[in-house]
């Protein structure tokens, strides 16, 4: 039996030596890699946190000290450690979430895995402990340095600063990469701490002098090496970093030295106030084709040869709809020198390497601060350019109230481009992009597009781009961008008719990819008899008046769009028709407003009932009268012989 499994809770560190310590890093790190090459999900980072997870849980004791980690795709180590060492189905139904979940562990605390958060949840924590008399808990809140650069850090850091009588400890993660490299000031400041000779030599130095003295000497420097970190951090000056904060400062010390690490976290728990930990680390550490991975370093892989570190498995259907945007946006940047593009420390993730590459000024990488990405973008509208700001869909939550009142108030120019729109799948509740049609709609004149395959895409972000007056979204899913499906017919205001019908039963109202579903849902219906016209609005918001005089026409309409129901495009277009007087019935199809766990792309969309055999069946019954809401009757003089097979 390997020392891991023999540990099934965190109290299983205590009795371990030293030497078994470093043992049990190197056996975490052997099955991380083993494990998470087979399923896919966050290495790099969970190699870069071992020691640092190991020595959090042999000082502190969760769940009575509450961990939080920022983010929680470098929780894995800490799962491990907590007992949960099946690994065989991670970010699969029915296995291991990919980030913290409470269902799973007490010992997880906060599972929504949006950055730069976790020090106000500690903040709220470390207070309640305070204010309820539960003085001997404490918090630990791990923060990789990334994490510094979103602006909820430093609002937390304000409060934390403001009342120090509490057990609040801040681990800074810092290993100057978040997806890619870190950027900003911060960065820049936190980089020359890291690769200071001062510290740098004096750390190799005094490890060799005191090595000279045999198992004595080293025992003698791993003793020092704790009452060392305040001398260094007075020589590095990064101690004024955090001075005026009043927060005690410990550090920098060598995330990857197991003995440094815990007597850096025993002195932050003796302080008995706000507390930082500034440990350097490696991302991807122990693993060379981690390290040697230029573009993150492995922060997120799929199924990977563990050897090589090579991708495994069948070669992809096509190209992906982020590598589409990626390269029309380069072209469309090359003829229109007004366009600037913003990222929020998600460079490649979201396709605007490429841009980067050829126009390196006209490229903002403004960390992790979406807020502050908004506004800006705002401002570059304000001053002549037109940004296009590139987030996954999940994150534009963060940032609503900038698009409505910075962007939307002000009619500023602004394309925002979301990128892994609708069920993602294997990340979970907190990074499925669902709700980006609902809530961005009730921006005032803003114009949201969702194209159905590569094509489109390319022709929609033009068409967002030449808006100059109202924002525009753009957004697509996760995966191959879909195969080509040609219109039948373009009206004048843009929609898109996929099909015709000789009889006007059902109108199909696509959004985005769902436009193959629809054609496979009309061809169900035409075995039926049921006549089914099927439609692209390409632009979902505003509605267009060619959907509404085709409502009209037809006896039932059916929207199907991959966000949530409540709020979502078939509400939309149920309101203009009311407005516009047309009673048809109308059933929106979509997302239940829940918070979905992970699983596969496809086993959501079934659970959500969004498969071609389960809406066909439904229309079927709402055609023949049989399930509300019941289809317009058939006019007096139609064929009365037509008889449907509702089976």
């Amino acid at each position: 039996m390997t020392l891991l499994e023999r540990i099934h809770g965190p109290r299983d560190l205590d009795a371990l030596t030293a030497e078994q310590l470093v043992q049990l890093a190197a056996e975490v790190r052997h099955f991380l890699i083993a494990e998470v090459s087979k399923t896919g999900g966050h290495l790099g980072p969970n190699l870069g946190v071992v020691e640092l997870t190991i020595a959090i849980h042999r000082v502190f004791h969760s769940p009575h000290d509450a961990i939080v980690f920022d983010t929680g795709h470098q929780s894995y180590v800490h799962k491990l450690l907590t007992g949960r060492q099946d690994f065989s189905r991670l970010r699969e139904k029915g296995g291991l979430a990919g980030y913290p979940q409470r269902s799973e562990s007490e010992h997880d605390v906060v599972e929504s895995s949006h950055a730069s958060s976790s020090l106000s949840w500690a903040d709220g924590i470390s207070r309640a402990f305070t204010m309820t008399g539960q003085a001997d808990r404490h918090v630990v809140a791990v923060v990789g340095d990334g994490a510094l650069t979103g602006g909820m850090t430093w609002e937390a850091l304000n409060n934390i600063s403001d009342d120090n009588d509490r057990n609040l400890v801040i681990v800074v993660n810092d290993n100057g990469r978040s997806y890619a490299p870190t950027i900003g000031g911060m960065a820049r400041y936190l980089n020359s701490v890291r690769t200071k000779a001062g510290y740098r030599d004096l750390h190799h130095s005094s490890e060799r002098l005191f090595g000279h003295f045999g198992a004595a000497g080293r025992a003698i420097y791993r003793g020092a090496r704790g009452g060392m970190h305040g001398f260094l951090a007075r020589l590095t000056n990064n101690e004024a970093l955090y001075s005026n904060l009043e927060i005690k400062y410990i550090g920098p010390v060598d995330g990857h030295d197991l003995a440094a690490v815990e007597e850096a976290m025993h002195q932050a728990k003796e302080y008995h106030g706000p507390v930082i930990v500034h440990a350097i680390t490696e991302k991807g550490r122990g693993y060379e084709p981690a390290r040697n991975d230029e573009a993150d370093q492995f922060h997120a892989v799929g199924q990977i040869d563990p050897e090589t570190g090579e991708p495994i498995g069948g070669a992809s259907s096509g190209p992906s709809w982020t590598s589409v945007f990626s390269d029309e946006i380069a072209k469309l940047a090359a003829s229109n020198d007004r366009i600037v593009g913003i990222t929020a420390a998600m460079l490649r993730p979201t396709g605007l390497h490429a841009m980067a590459e050829r126009f390196p000024n006209r490229v903002l990488d403004v960390g992790i601060a979406e807020q502050h990405a908004v506004t800006s973008a705002a401002g570059l509208a304000f001053g002549g350019l037109h940004p296009v700001v590139a987030l996954y869909a999940t994150f534009i939550n963060r940032a609503f109230d900038q698009v409505l009142m910075d962007v939307g108030l002000h009619k500023a120019g602004v394309t925002f481009v979301l990128d892994r729109a609708g069920v993602t799948g294997p990340d979970g509740p907190s990074h499925h992009g669902m709700w980006d049609l609902a809530i961005l709609q009730v921006v005032p004149h803003i114009r949201l597009a969702a194209p159905r395959d590569a094509e489109r895409l390319r022709e929609e972000l033009a068409e967002a781009i030449a808006v100059d007056d109202a924002p525009t979204v753009v957004r697509f899913p996760k995966g191959p961008a879909s195969a080509t499906i040609d219109a039948v017919g373009r009206l004048a205001d843009g929609v898109d008719v996929l099909r015709h019908a000789p009889q006007k039963d059902v109108l199909i109202v696509t959004v985005g990819p769902f436009a193959a579903m629809g054609l496979e849902v009309a061809e169900r219906l035409a075995a039926q008899g049921i006549g089914a016209t099927v439609v692209d609005p390409r632009w979902v918001v505003p509605v267009a008046k060619s959907l509404i005089d085709l409502a009209a026409e037809h006896r039932l309409v059916v929207t199907l769009e991959d966000g949530i129901r409540v709020g979502g495009v078939g509400t939309r277009i149920r309101q203009d028709l009311r407005a516009a007087g047309v009673d048809t019935a109308l059933t929106e199809l979509g997302l239940p407003d829940e918070f979905l766990d992970h699983a596969s792309r496809s086993e959501i969309l079934e659970r959500a009932g969004l498969t071609p055999q389960h809406i066909a069946r439904d229309i079927v019954a709402q055609v023949i009268g049989s399930k509300i809401p019941h289809a317009r009757p058939l006019p007096d003089d139609a064929d009365s012989s037509r008889q449907l097979d509702s089976h």
